[in-house]
């Protein structure tokens, strides 16, 4: 079976390894890595989506300096 699964892996490619068994993509990273991604997100305000320009609608340096 070896080298056939080797020269099927040649032939048609190998199967990706992302997936889990309803479809969905699975990165399989170390749980450290995946809380450090977390509190990067909570701890640090230039990352918070919340913060950005596009969610002030209306405001600019303009209206607060009034």
């Amino acid at each position: 079976m070896g080298i056939f699964s080797i020269l099927g892996d040649a032939l048609f490619g190998k199967k990706p390894d992302i997936f889990d068994e309803q479809g969905r993509v699975l990165h399989k990273h170390p749980k450290k890595k995946w809380d450090a991604w977390q509190n990067k997100f909570k701890t640090d305000a230039g990352y918070n989506w919340r913060n950005h320009t596009g969610t002030l609608a209306g405001r600019s340096n303009r209206n607060e300096k009034k």
